[in-house]
């Protein structure tokens, strides 16, 4: 049988049904429901007990893959939901197509990966057995480039193909087995056998041919931040899969730290590099990682069942035990997952900006999206009504007070999701448009406030001019992280309004902030390089430029160059570097989103003296000496931190835990416990007060 006829009964099946029966999400009777996990959004129609599964399964993924990094916490600087859809209908209409002899088919895979740089998506069909770990392997890349410096292509996919074979249940994690491992034999749902003729494991790929030589595949270029790797089932997988299995199971990653440090930023040649941080040259590191293979008994086996053409009834491949098992570092108990229903145009909204966002559904969910955002909702027309009404009774009377607005209509999610669209396609003022609709019906929206900075940005950039609502902009970003901590590109977003607005000192801290949470994002490193120049620190600067002209991001390494020539030319000519910018300005116009930028500094102001008014503690600051008992973040971004002095029990605050002034640690952590401490604090009671300062020993 063809590989293009592998497609699996189900797929076929489930796309008659669609033809029969067009799937649209508000039909489906079970509601959608909302999970809340620790660090995930899950949204599901398929019942509150799968998807608290679901959560959690991504809970123990999550914290297995901070083990094998050896972390104790992991950042995710770009908000991820995870859609999982209960049936095969729902789910094959959202996947995306490949190409095959029966013509552009939804993909076989029980789940798939939506990359963006405002927020990410995992799609699931809970009709399969374990669907999450069809995209463990970009599961391990998002973690890895959030939570890794930059590496080698064959480390991070040696990584991503390790974890990628991850099984898991309430109580086991199993890892270490042949993740691309596929039956010969598989059984379509009316009972009958195929011989599939799957393409060859890794495990195969290893036994059969001479392996690359080790400087070779360290030397290989291999760019995952796309996500568009292909075909796993290659010698550069296979290899680079058992290399790290050899790493990590003789404990080797510290080593290959110092491998990559020495390669990467200090230029040390790979078979230098190789002998100074294992210990053994390249030859010998290949001839120990080779006999690791042989020594996997597990693997073979797996192999030979899998093989078997003649399977007995009872025969699975895939309930293999595999190489190495462990208790699950998280379980059911240890997880706190809450839960809400989703209102019935928020799951169509939802559905269809998740189809947006893949090239081969983007027309049928701008279709539906435009649809939800014209069509009034029950509250929509009560709203209407109340607004007619009263602008009527002002007519009638001659009152000169301003007739109210009408207000917006359709649902909020679908003008969210549109104003995103038209962002990415540079369509400002339509973008405009959905940003105040959808701003209308949900003051209270941070996407609103974090898209319409986006958009100033982005205006800016291709107008070649300057950001205009710099103060606003500030204001709502800050909003944004307050509400999500770790989302980088807002950090990144609020460095260059700092540094257009003048404050340099606090662009560079915003933009660290951004590039410790995303450490292999070469944009936010360009954009230090700027705020260096803007603080005059060419030397730091030009160290940065230097190291990203060289990027395999063309646009990038453009930039870089550009920004290097004009340095030289200043220090060979005396040319200033921004001399375009001493030239006469024209009075700004306004821009079309003023009105937003105007609410949303009205939307502050009255959120700020709706808040309850703190008197200032004017008490003499005190220092003392004790021991931190714990911290309480619950009301981030303020914490409450319990400290024992004395046989007494202070509990201080602190407004802003980010911006308190920290000794003896980088930052400060939610986690601390059972710590030495010193700190100075102004007393509020006998037992309480706030926290100036804390030195951590």
């Amino acid at each position: 049988m063809s590989r293009a006829r592998s497609i699996s009964i189900r797929v076929l099946i489930a796309l008659w049904a669609l033809s029969l029966c067009p799937f649209a999400p508000a039909a489906e009777q079970s509601p959608w429901i909302e999970f809340h996990s620790a660090h995930f959004i899950v949204i599901t129609d398929a019942g509150s007990k799968r998807g608290r599964e679901v959560a959690l399964r991504f809970e123990q993924m999550r914290a297995v893959f901070a083990n094998l990094l050896g972390r104790e916490r992991l950042s995710q600087p770009i908000p991820l939901t995870i859609l999982a859809l209960k049936n095969d209908k729902a789910y094959y209409q959202l996947a995306p197509l490949v190409h095959t002899a029966l013509g552009d088919q939804p993909i076989s895979a029980p789940g798939f990966f939506i990359p963006g740089t405002d927020q990410q998506f995992i799609v699931l069909n809970l009709f399969e057995d374990d669907p999450w770990r069809a995209v463990a392997h970009d599961f391990a890349h998002m973690l890895l480039n959030a939570n890794y410096p930059p590496a080698q292509g064959w480390f991070d996919e040696g990584l991503a193909e390790y974890f990628s074979s991850i099984r898991l249940d309430d109580r086991r994690v199993e890892i270490g087995g042949d993740p691309e491992l596929q039956p010969t034999i598989k059984e379509d749902l009316l009972g009958n056998q195929h011989d599939t003729r799957p393409p060859q494991s890794l495990t195969e790929l290893l036994g059969a041919q001479v392996w690359i030589a080790i400087p070779d595949l360290f030397a290989m270029k291999h760019d995952s931040l796309n996500y568009n790797e292909g075909t796993h089932h290659t010698l550069y997988y296979a290899e680079s899969w058992m290399l790290m299995h050899y790493l990590i199971h003789e404990q080797k990653l510290p080593e290959t730290g110092q491998y990559l440090g020495m390669v990467l930023n200090q230029h040390v040649p790979i078979e230098e590099a190789i002998q100074k941080a294992y210990g053994m040259s390249s030859l010998q590191l290949e001839q120990a990682v080779k006999d690791y293979f042989h020594s996997q008994a597990a693997l073979i086996e797996a192999l030979d069942s899998a093989r078997n053409k003649n399977p007995a009834p009872t025969t699975n491949p895939a309930s293999n035990e595999q190489a190495y098992h462990f208790a699950a570092p998280v379980g059911p108990d240890d997880s706190s997952i809450t839960e809400k229903t989703v209102p019935e145009d928020d799951e169509r909204a939802l559905y269809a900006g998740v189809q947006l966002r893949i090239p081969d559904r983007r027309d049928a969910g701008l279709n539906e999206l435009q649809t939800l955002a014209t069509t009034p909702t029950v509250i929509d027309v009560k709203e209407q009504a109340k607004a007619e009404a009263k602008n009527n009774a002002k007519k009638e009377k001659g009152s000169d007070d301003d007739v109210l607005p009408t207000t917006a209509v359709g649902n909020p999610l679908a003008h969210r999701f549109l104003a995103w669209d038209h962002i990415e396609h540079s369509q400002w003022d339509q973008a405009v448009t959905e940003l105040g609709d959808a701003s209308a019906l949900n003051q209270h929206d941070m996407w609103v406030r974090y898209y319409l900075s986006v958009l100033k940005y982005r205006m800016a950039q291709s107008k070649h001019g300057e950001m205009q609502g710099i103060a606003n902009m500030m204001q709502d970003l800050k909003a944004v992280l307050e509400w999500y901590p770790e989302f980088a590109d807002a950090y990144d977003l609020l460095a260059l309004a700092r540094n257009e607005g003048g404050g340099p000192t606090a662009a560079m801290q915003s933009e660290r902030a951004a590039i410790g949470l995303s450490p292999r994002n070469e944009f936010y490193a360009y954009h230090l390089a700027l705020i260096y120049i803007a603080s005059k620190q060419m030397d730091a600067a030009k160290a940065q430029l230097e190291r990203l002209k060289s990027s395999t991001n063309p646009e990038l390494a453009t930039l870089a160059r550009e920004q290097l020539d004009k340095a030289t030319a200043e220090r060979k000519y005396g040319i200033p570097l921004n001399a375009a910018d001493t030239q006469p300005k024209l009075a700004p116009q306004k821009s079309p989103f003023d009105v937003l930028a105007e609410d949303a500094a009205k939307r502050a102001a009255e959120e700020k003296a709706a808040q309850t008014t703190v008197a200032a503690n004017n008490h003499p600051a005190k220092y003392l000496q004790g021991r931190l008992v714990s911290v309480d973040c619950s009301q981030s971004p303020a914490a409450i931190l319990t400290i024992r002095t004395e046989g007494n029990v202070l509990k201080l605050r602190a407004g802003d835990y980010k911006s308190l002034l920290v000794i003896g640690a980088d930052r400060f952590s939610c986690e601390w416990k059972d710590r030495q401490v010193s700190i100075n604090y102004k007393p509020g009671g006998l037992s309480d007060g706030d926290l100036v300062s804390l030195e951590v020993r």
